[in-house]
């Protein structure tokens, strides 16, 4: 057989040559068109990512939902709606917008100019860093699965699915990182983001809160509410590192946060209403049999959810805390805010902890309790939340209030790991604790009941009976908006 059909120049195409608009598939603004290694790393990725997103993603059937896409950093690019497929959706790469001064603001490199690529001695430090961040969003979206099959509203049930794309793209963010910066390494690391799973026996989520189960929809908000809040916090230490990609990526990254938590916070708050109403109405706490959820039980879960994300934050005591923020990797919540000379050798801070059966203070090396300090900003923000919630029990008339629970409570992390803290401070013994946990924790009881509501309710403007109407629609839409489009259009 003659060889020359495989030998000589390969023929020139002869129709038009199709090339991939990187803009358009994956919209971004780190010029990902004129990197090919780096659109080859993000081309072998995208397929595993978006098979994670059908097997682990919303497992509720739509044809499209009414979205908010990042097309663009400026204002009006950013917060694009349309209705769209989910699997189609455009996961994109931004960072903020580059400040060619931009110094460094803490640590020991302070006054140097801003890091553009990843210090060698800092490497292994700063990929940890992305890859548990990164760890995070992934874990949220497969946690809340299959909440679209109890949906209380279409309303809500958009909310839902735009907060599991934001996690999606907020993965793109950490994997554009990791492959950009960090190379072999970075992608491995960003193929085990997709390995490991929320609550898997044998490959977990890294931070125990990702491996919960999110029972219904109750638990949705105060996740929204309490634990995409730890993120915002986490997000802003990293705005300030000087690994100028890293800082600018995160500082995106918490104008999508925000809608997160304004989630939790209106979705808690309409239970409220809701629970409050059907108080007045019935002249009794206890409103389950009447399709409500009751305060003792909101309060539980609560109690539950703000212990677990305080877990989030680490050890008070933290020497890797501490070496961060020298190193200049991570600084504090709102660093460049501060009185102070942003080094923090000579500083010191009170830690309480637990001894003797009681809650003692101590005097601690600032740069060591970094980790606390992050901690406080993220409990008086909390607290701003339960604040508005009262306010809503207030204005409908009741005496009831709701509370955040004493940092000591409920831990597994830090001082007050093995230790029993009641909700309100008291150090309690073993057996105390085990026999009245169930006063302040949900029990399994407590859960069926509350997954006995989670009715789901699929007709435009109508809404499940434990949640009262938003106040206003989405992106100036009205409440009963076709925001979502299921898969069967039987179920409407």
């Amino acid at each position: 057989m003659s060889t020359d059909s495989r030998t000589g120049a390969a023929p020139q195409p002869s129709g038009p040559l199709s090339r991939v608009d990187y803009s358009e598939r994956i919209p971004n603004n780190v010029d990902l068109a004129g990197d090919r290694r780096l659109q080859r790393a993000l081309e072998s990725w995208q397929p595993k990512f978006l098979d994670w997103w059908k097997q682990l993603g919303p497992a509720l059937p739509t044809k499209d939902v009414y979205l908010r896409t990042a097309v663009a950093v400026g204002r009006d690019g950013w917060a694009h709606f349309d209705h769209v497929p989910m699997e189609e959706y455009r996961w994109g790469i931004f960072l903020a917008e580059r400040d060619p001064d931009r110094k460094v603001n803490f640590g020991k490199h302070k006054g140097e100019p801003a890091w553009q690529e990843v210090p060698g001695e800092h490497r292994a430090d700063l990929m940890r860093l992305i890859v548990v961040q990164g760890d995070t969003e992934p874990a949220s979206v497969e946690q809340q699965r299959v909440l679209g099959n109890t949906a209380p509203s279409i309303y809500d049930l958009r909310n839902l699915f735009q907060v599991n794309v934001e996690e999606g793209r907020h993965l793109w963010a950490m994997v554009y990182l990791l492959h950009a910066y960090f190379g072999r390494e970075g992608r491995e690391e960003a193929e085990q983001l997709l390995k490991r799973n929320s609550g898997d026996l044998d490959a977990p989520r890294i931070l125990g809160a990702f491996n919960e189960e999110t029972t219904d929809w109750l638990q949705f908000f105060m996740f929204t509410y309490f634990t995409d809040r730890d993120g915002k916090y986490q997000l802003g230490t990293l705005k300030e590192s000087a690994f100028d990609p890293l800082a600018r990526t995160c500082e995106f990254m918490l104008k999508e946060e925000a809608h997160h938590m304004f989630v939790g916070t209106t979705g808690v708050q309409r239970v409220l209403e809701r629970t409050a109403e059907l108080m007045r109405e019935h002249g009794t706490a206890d409103v389950l049999p009447y399709g409500g959820i009751p305060l003792d039980v909101i309060q539980k879960y609560l109690n539950f959810q703000f212990s677990v994300s305080m877990d989030l934050f680490g050890s008070e005591q933290s020497t890797n805390a501490g070496n961060y923020y020298t190193s200049g990797l991570k600084g504090r919540w709102m660093e460049t805010r501060r009185k102070d000379d942003h080094v923090l050798l000579e500083d010191t801070r009170e830690l309480r902890y637990v001894e003797d059966g009681q809650i003692k203070t101590k005097t601690v090396p600032m740069l060591s309790a970094l980790n606390l300090d992050l901690r406080d900003e993220y409990v008086a923000d909390c607290a701003n939340g339960v604040r508005r919630w009262n306010q809503a029990l207030e204005d409908a008339g009741l005496d009831e209030r709701l509370y955040l629970p004493h940092e000591g409570f409920n831990r597994k992390v830090g001082v007050y790991a093995g230790h029993h803290v009641t909700p309100h401070g008291e150090v309690l013994d073993e057996h105390t604790w085990q026999a009245r946990a169930e006063e302040w924790l949900p029990t399994e009881q407590d859960r069926e009941r509350v997954a006995s509501l989670m009715v789901p309710e699929y007709e435009y403007g109508k809404f499940a009976g434990w949640i009262a109407p938003p106040k206003t629609g989405i992106n100036d839409q009205p409440v009963e908006f076709d925001y979502v489009h299921l898969a069967d259009e039987g179920l409407l």
